[in-house]
């Protein structure tokens, strides 16, 4: 095994710590960490490093957090570490001048079966969609995201309890163990590359944005479900509730109707809140009103009772 290989590992989210560590656990010679800059946080605004450049300062491997991948000083600094091979999870687009220049190629983690669920948020997008399977791919970088050619691949099935929060930490471990079978191939030439099929229908994995996340009521109770599970816990699907913004983590779809219109909901005030839909109700277990803190339903409306018409139907969502 050729663990004298150089490797330049390049991330920068919780979901390419677990691949960094069992590639320094295993031994092999990660000569640099590229990730992304300090962001302020918190009310001091203070800098604060992401959990890759935190593991990296752990072992003492050199970080590097250049603003512009195209940098004549970077890509001069790059070069003189002289990497065999680049692996890449969860950092951004890459430039070909940087993903081209190890000898061995350039490899990423993607977080779904490509050529399915290219993208940004993979992980959300397959149980927005209600899949019931998902996993993890490598593939050697070229010009267009997510298409380069495929290495390895691992299934993984989508239980009807899994949220985003769940799958990530599913799949950040099965693909911890993908990116260390893809280095073993490469070091071993065993590696066998295989072309992405185009002409299969393929969903998107597009970058979620606030608008994605609000709930329409007039949709049916099981693709709401499926989108606050696939947006729990972060960035949360949300609504309003009166003028508040109410951001909701967790759910149940009821196989009943009801005579109220699709946003406006029934509650005792006690241990439920169900909301109607286009077809069927969606029961809210888990929520954080604007203001308020993360709370299961019952404590909730223990400390925030709603309006309500009657004792049978609730207020507008």
């Amino acid at each position: 095994m050729k663990k004298a290989l150089r490797i330049i590992y390049m991330g920068t989210p919780d979901f390419a710590v677990a691949p960094l560590e069992l590639l320094i656990k295993e031994g092999w010679n990660i000569v640099a960490i590229i990730t992304a800059l300090d962001k302020p946080q918190g009310r001091g605004r203070k800098p604060k490093s992401s959990p890759v450049k935190l593991l990296a300062e752990m072992h003492r491997i050199p970080v590097l957090q250049p603003p512009n991948l195209k940098n004549e000083q970077f890509l001069e600094t790059l070069k003189s570490f002289r990497a065999d091979l680049q692996v890449v999870v969860a950092f951004r687009m890459l430039p070909e001048v940087v993903w081209s220049m190890p000898p061995l190629g350039t490899f990423n983690l993607h977080a779904s079966l490509l050529p399915d669920y290219r993208g940004a948020a993979p992980i959300n997008w397959v149980l927005i969609n209600g899949e019931n399977k998902t996993g993890v791919t490598t593939f050697f970088l070229q010009q267009e995201i997510d298409t380069g050619n495929v290495l390895f691949q691992e299934e993984e099935s989508i239980l009807p309890e899994d949220n985003a929060g769940s799958l990530h930490d599913k799949l950040m471990q099965k693909g911890a163990k993908l990116v260390l079978k893809t280095v073993e191939a490469i070091a071993l030439d065993t590696v066998n590359p295989k072309r992405q099929d185009p002409s299969k229908s393929l969903h998107h994995a597009p970058k979620i944005y606030r608008e994605t996340c609000e709930i329409n009521w007039k949709q049916p109770a099981y693709e709401i479900h499926n989108l606050i599970r696939g947006l729990s816990p972060y960035p949360t699907a949300w609504c309003k509730i009166g003028s508040k913004t109410c951001k909701i983590f967790d759910s149940e779809v009821l196989q009943k109707e009801s005579d109220l219109n699709p946003g406006e909901y029934a509650t005792d005030n006690q241990t439920y809140l169900h909301f109607q839909t286009g077809k069927g109700m969606v029961a809210v277990r888990e929520l954080q009103l604007e203001g308020k803190k993360r709370m299961r339903i019952a404590d909730f409306l223990r400390g925030n009772p709603l309006t309500k018409r009657d004792g049978n139907s609730g207020g507008t969502a």
